[in-house]
């Protein structure tokens, strides 16, 4: 990372910068009397009183005192990732929310209030994509207000990570005592890839437009599933569903399953559960290949998935599929909110 001109260190960045990539290099105090050089990348998100904000591509915001800077700079927007199709953070967001629909959905604005029951923070969390039409502090006591009128918490959906997502916005609700629960990573990938991958008991998959209570007491295994699960998982422009079912398992609970939504060009891989004892056998590889080989059957060419930030095992899974990493995204519930 070169931050010199001539030889020299300098700090290239003002607060004029405000929303633009940077690389910064500041000077931290050891307990020794020394001093080490930490380096940060990301999207510069304030700069008040003396205070800088840089926001990763993670979601995390780190704050960094101006007076330990000893260099800055603003930098390219982050390059492509081109192992997977071309795609923005918003087509990519609107793709994933037609794919897991709410049970009863509201505008503010540009922004869309959904609520299911309960069931997912994806279908019960507030999709601030464009402008709410309002100032942001009512546009928030009016998100909370909706979603106390349900007896459920309120929860803000936002992106980051992506040439123009929405660090910022994270910034502010934090100012604000909103506290970001989970956050999620969004992969894409090639879809042909995943549908000519090999795997043992491919021969065992079924895949079916719909789903029966076999296939939700594999998915559904610490709850009753109620009415609000079943439409949320029915829903969506092409819905199919996968199981591999296993004879010897009690009440005939499968011994995996899967899910994918085809619009357009995207197919969209969810709910992709195997028993605990039958892992390691190939059978999530078996079902996502299936299920893309659907996809690809009605026309579809790119594929994408979620999976949270801290379930590296499934990282480890998705990446020898192919699928890299596009934008993260994070669920902000307001303080004192909801049940």
């Amino acid at each position: 990372m070169e931050f010199t001109a001539g030889g020299r260190l300098e700090v290239r960045i003002t607060a004029s910068d405000l929303g633009k990539r940077v690389s910064v290099r500041r000077l931290e105090q050891t307990g020794d009397g020394a001093g080490r050089f930490t380096d940060t990348v990301g999207v510069l998100t304030s700069w008040d009183e003396g205070v800088l904000a840089i926001t990763r591509r993670t979601g995390e915001t780190v704050r960094i005192a101006e007076s330990s800077l000893v260099a800055g700079k603003v930098v390219p927007p982050a390059p492509a990732r081109r192992r997977g199709p071309a795609a923005g953070w918003e087509e990519l967001t609107r793709i994933g929310a037609r794919a897991w629909p709410p049970v009863e959905s509201a505008p503010l604005g540009e922004w869309t209030l959904r609520a299911s029951g309960g069931f997912t923070r994806r279908a019960n969390s507030a999709l601030a994509l464009g402008s709410p039409g309002v100032e942001s502090d009512e546009a928030l006591e009016r998100v909370r207000a909706w979603y106390d009128e349900r007896g459920l918490p309120a929860y803000v959906q936002l992106a980051t990570g992506a040439e123009g997502a929405q660090e910022a916005r994270c910034l502010d609700l934090e100012r604000l005592g909103w506290r970001r629960e989970v956050s999620a990573e969004v992969r894409i990938g090639a879809l042909a890839r995943v549908g000519d991958l090999a795997a043992p008991g491919a021969e065992r998959v079924r895949v079916e437009r719909s789903f029966g209570e076999d296939w939700l007491a594999r998915y559904q295994r610490s709850r009753a599933p109620g009415p609000e699960v079943r439409r949320v998982l029915g829903g969506g422009p092409s819905v199919w569903f996968a199981t591999v079912p296993d004879e010897e398992a009690p009440g005939g609970v499968p011994a995996a399953i899967g899910r994918c939504v085809v619009d357009g060009r995207w197919a969209g891989f969810m709910a992709v559960e195997v028993a605990p004892e039958r892992r390691r056998e190939g059978l999530a590889t078996a079902v996502m290949a299936a299920l893309a080989r659907r996809a690809l059957d009605e026309g579809a060419s790119a594929a994408w998935l979620q999976v949270e930030t801290d379930n590296e095992g499934a990282h480890a899974l998705y990446a020898g599929m192919g699928f890299a990493v596009h934008h993260h995204y994070h669920h902000f519930r307001s303080p004192g909110s909801g049940t």
